[in-house]
C-alpha cells in the first residue's frame, strides 16, 4: 500500500482508505447501503488493516451514530493500529443546537463520538458542511481547545466552497489556530467539478483530498451500460436522488471508455476508474466501500499497478465537460498559460 501525507501536514495516510457507511445501516439512505454488524465489520477491518488500510472515515449521522458505533467495536483491542477520520456539523436531531458547528455542538459532538468509537481521540475531525450561522472564529477556536486537549489531532473539512475553506485558513493563520489540512469531497470520472477550485486551492494550501464516492455514486460499478435498464439490486433505485445528478449521455461516454481500458489492463471498471483517482493531484486518499467482502477485496485490486499516460489521456477526454464562468475554456488555450498554472501531482 502505498502512503501519502494528507495536505501540508506530516500524517501519512494509505492511497485507500475504508469508509463505513454501510455499518450499522439504518434509514432510507443508509440502510440501502449496507447493515453491516460487528462481527462482519471486524472481519473487513481485517481484510484492511492486512492490506495496509488503516484509515477508517465515519460521521456522527452516518445511521444516527451506529457507524461510530460498529467501528468503534471493531477496533476494539486494536485501536493503535488505525487512524480513525470522523465527521459532524450536520443535523442529528430536530434541537436548536442539533446541527452546525457552534462551540456548544462541537464538543458537545466530539465526547459523543468519542463514547461511541470507544477512544479518547480522534486521529482527524471535519466539518461536514459549512455552518453560516456560527462565526468563523467561534469555530476554529473551538477546534483549537479540541486539538489542545489532546481529543483532535488533524482538522478538516467536507462540502465546503473555495471562498469558505479560505475564509477559515485566513482566520487561523492570524490567530495561530490548526489549519484545514483535508478536505473530504465529491470526486469521480462523472463528477470533475473538484479540479476547477478546489484542487487548486488544496494544491496552494495545502489541503489533501478524501475522496468520497469515487464509482459515481454507483454509477461506474461496471453492471451500469449503455442501452440496458437499471441492474436489480442497484441501491440507485433507492439513493440516485441522495446523490449528485448525472447526464446519460456523459454517464455512458465514460463508462465506454472504462470498459475499453478496463479490457486493455485486464482489470474491472471500478478498479480502473479507482486507479485513475490515485493519479490526480491533491489527493492524499480514496475512500471505497464494501458491504462485504468479495466487493473490498475488488476494490483492493485497484492499487498497486498503473494507468499509462495515453490510457489517463483517453479517460480524461472521455470525461471532460465545458468548463463552468469563470474558468472559461479560453484560458486553456496557447498564451494563458500563466493564467491556470500547472498543478504537481
Amino acid at each position: 500500500m502505498d502512503y501519502r501525507f494528507l495536505g501540508r501536514s506530516g500524517l501519512k495516510v494509505p492511497v485507500l482508505s475504508f469508509g463505513t457507511g454501510t455499518f450499522g445501516g439504518t434509514g432510507p439512505l443508509f440502510g440501502a447501503w449496507g447493515n453491516t454488524d460487528v462481527e462482519e465489520a471486524r472481519r473487513l477491518l481485517d481484510i484492511c488493516l492486512e492490506a495496509g488500510i488503516n484509515l477508517f472515515d465515519t460521521a456522527d449521522v452516518y445511521s444516527a451514530g451506529a457507524s461510530e458505533e460498529v467501528l468503534g467495536a471493531a477496533l476494539k483491542g486494536r485501536r493503535e493500529t488505525a487512524l480513525i477520520s470522523t465527521k459532524t456539523s450536520l443535523p442529528m436531531g430536530d434541537g436548536p443546537n442539533d446541527a452546525g458547528s457552534s462551540r456548544f455542538r462541537l464538543i458537545r459532538a466530539v465526547e459523543d463520538a468519542l463514547k461511541r468509537l470507544g477512544t479518547d481521540y480522534i486521529d482527524i475531525l471535519q466539518l461536514h458542511a459549512f455552518d453560516a450561522a456560527t462565526p468563523v472564529e467561534e469555530v476554529l477556536s473551538t477546534l483549537d481547545t479540541l486539538v489542545r486537549a489532546g481529543k483532535v489531532r488533524y482538522v478538516g473539512v467536507s462540502n465546503f466552497s473555495g471562498w469558505q475553506i479560505m475564509k477559515a485558513l485566513a482566520v487561523a493563520d492570524r490567530h495561530g489556530w490548526p489549519r484545514y489540512v483535508a478536505n473530504q469531497v465529491y470526486y469521480s470520472l462523472i463528477g470533475r467539478d473538484y479540479e476547477w477550485d478546489l484542487m487548486p486551492l488544496g494544491a496552494d494550501q495545502g489541503l489533501g483530498a478524501l475522496v468520497w464516492s469515487p464509482l459515481g455514486w454507483g454509477r461506474l460499478t461496471g453492471k451500469i451500460r449503455r442501452g440496458a435498464p437499471l441492474p436489480e439490486g442497484s441501491r440507485l433505485h433507492d439513493t440516485a436522488s441522495y446523490g449528485p445528478p448525472v447526464e446519460d449521455g456523459h454517464l455512458y461516454r465514460v463508462v465506454d471508455a472504462l470498459m475499453e481500458i478496463a479490457g486493455e489492463v485486464d482489470k474491472t471498471v471500478p478498479q480502473v476508474a479507482i486507479n485513475w483517482l490515485t493519479q490526480r493531484p491533491t489527493v492524499s486518499s480514496v475512500i471505497i466501500g464494501a458491504r462485504n467482502e468479495d466487493q473490498l477485496r475488488q476494490n483492493l485490486g485497484a492499487v498497486g499497478w498503473t494507468l499509462s499516460a495515453e490510457q489517463i489521456a483517453r479517460l480524461d477526454a472521455a470525461s471532460a465537460v465545458a468548463a463552468p464562468y469563470p474558468h472559461f475554456p479560453y484560458r486553456r488555450q496557447e498564451g494563458f498559460a500563466r493564467l491556470d498554472p500547472p498543478i504537481a501531482g
